[in-house]
């Protein structure tokens, strides 16, 4: 047996929950039992199984609401309800609520199986395909987590639509991992994956990248260029940070997703694309809207589905998980025999706060291990690089908010606090260094000179 075929059955009727379970095994399926609704909410947490089958009544917590809060957490897992006090608004509501099937006793075992066929086939577990199609599409990522076990299977059930899906979390979470493998999980999966960091392009130079130009469209444009949509047509185009993407150019890019064609620059006419866009971030999106950064119309046409990927700190069970991973990654090219962490090392690495998320801990184990001597990487070493990851790498964010910052008090300095003076220093107009110096907190006058007495 395998956790795809992992069945949680709920009824607080032994008999009738044994007899359910041999027909469960009888069809290819491993049962797991549960004798209340609250013993089921534990279950789903230890077992992961890939359904839930739950009678109605029950002492205590009863299936809908049983079934209420596996979804709150757990909203791809499909839930088929069985009683013997089923109704036709008892099933209307039960549909409502995101039950999959609502089923009454006595209930035709064939039905049964056929319900929860189609519930692993919806929820993107079809065990006739599973031979055929082998979770290769999320091989890149090591995990163990429960969060991340949830996220990844509405990754697989959003991967087979064409809507638009936005990834948020911090940096280093694997943001472009994830797209990659929902990519894969797709049926775009044999046509390009295209990836674009939309904050680490010059805004002059973005446009062109996205949608390509025309040969003598600007000086150095010896030959046209097709552009990176161009590039992922029939594939999916990964925009990463997206919230950093000039206001200008969101304009030009709602357009294109609206009518599925992009102009190249210096070129009179469209060429018509097929892309399915996967967008990311690590902004709040909703306030970068409030605050005019950025357009609601092109927030809607990205946010059709979003993921948050938890933080490592968020998923601390993954910590040494991941540690080993990369230490054998890193073993094997170092060719040192490095048998593993001291456990005065794993403490440190299991509590250490991790800012820069997966990408940190990466960084640290492959200095860890170029660095040791020893087969048994020590605490000494994990502490270094710790301390060394966490002073030496920013996110790009923080280190243009820092830049900006003290640009800014530095030109007011200058200018003895003269806004006028230090926006033509910039040359910026008067309006957006105010709303710069609003950002940043700094007041003109602090920087004016003191008064003689």
């Amino acid at each position: 047996m395998t956790e795809n075929n992992r069945v949680l059955l709920v009824d607080d009727d032994c008999d009738l929950l044994s007899l359910l379970s041999i027909r469960l095994e009888n069809g290819g399926y491993e049962p797991v039992r549960a004798e209340s609704g609250e013993e089921a909410l534990a279950q789903v947490e230890l077992a992961r199984p890939q359904a839930v089958i739950t009678d109605l009544r029950m002492g205590g917590m009863d299936g809908m609401a049983l079934a209420d809060c596996i979804h709150r957490k757990n909203p791809a897992l499909p839930v088929i309800i069985l009683t013997a006090h089923g109704s036709i608004p008892d099933a209307v509501q039960a549909t409502k609520n995101g039950v999959f099937a609502f089923l009454t006793k006595p209930y035709n075992s064939r039905e049964l199986l056929s319900q929860l066929e189609k519930a692993l086939r919806v929820s993107g577990i079809c065990r006739d395909l599973e031979e055929t199609t082998p979770e290769s599409w999320r091989e890149e990522i090591v995990t163990r987590s429960p969060l991340m076990e949830d996220l990844l299977s509405q990754a697989r059930l959003v991967a087979e639509s064409e809507a638009s899906i936005c990834l948020r979390g911090d940096s280093g979470t694997g943001k472009e991992l994830l797209a990659k493998a929902i990519h894969k999980a797709s049926p775009r999966s044999k046509q390009p994956f295209i990836a674009v960091n939309c904050a680490a392009i010059p805004e002059l130079l973005l446009e062109s990248e996205l949608f390509g130009h025309a040969k003598g469209a600007f000086t150095g444009a010896t030959r046209d260029h097709p552009g990176l949509f161009q590039a992922a047509h029939g594939g999916t185009l990964f925009l990463d940070e997206i919230g950093d993407m000039p206001v200008a150019l969101q304009v030009k890019l709602l357009r294109a997703l609206q009518e599925q064609q992009v102009r190249p620059v210096g070129n009179t006419s469209t060429v018509s694309v097929d892309v399915r866009i996967i967008s990311a971030t690590h902004k709040d999106l909703d306030a970068e809207v409030r605050d005019g950064n950025f357009r609601e119309d092109l927030y809607y046409r990205l946010n059709v589905v979003i993921l948050e990927i938890p933080s490592l700190a968020e998923r601390r069970e993954d910590i040494l998980f991941l540690a080993n991973h990369f230490l054998h990654t890193f073993r094997r090219g170092s060719k040192k025999n490095i048998r593993g962490f001291s456990a005065e090392a794993i403490e440190l690495l299991v509590s250490a706060p991790w800012p820069g998320n997966v990408r940190q801990l990466c960084n640290v184990v492959e200095q860890t291990v170029v660095l040791s001597t020893t087969p048994i990487i020590s605490a000494k070493l994990v502490k270094k690089a710790l301390r060394q990851q966490s002073g030496q790498f920013p996110s790009f964010a923080d280190a243009r908010r820092q830049f900006e910052q003290e640009y800014l008090a530095g030109l007011l300095k200058i200018t003895d606090g003269n806004v006028t003076r230090a926006s033509r220093l910039a040359r910026r107009n008067r309006t957006d260094f105010y709303k710069l110096l609003q950002r940043h907190t700094l007041d003109p006058a602090d920087f004016k000179p003191a008064k003689s007495q």
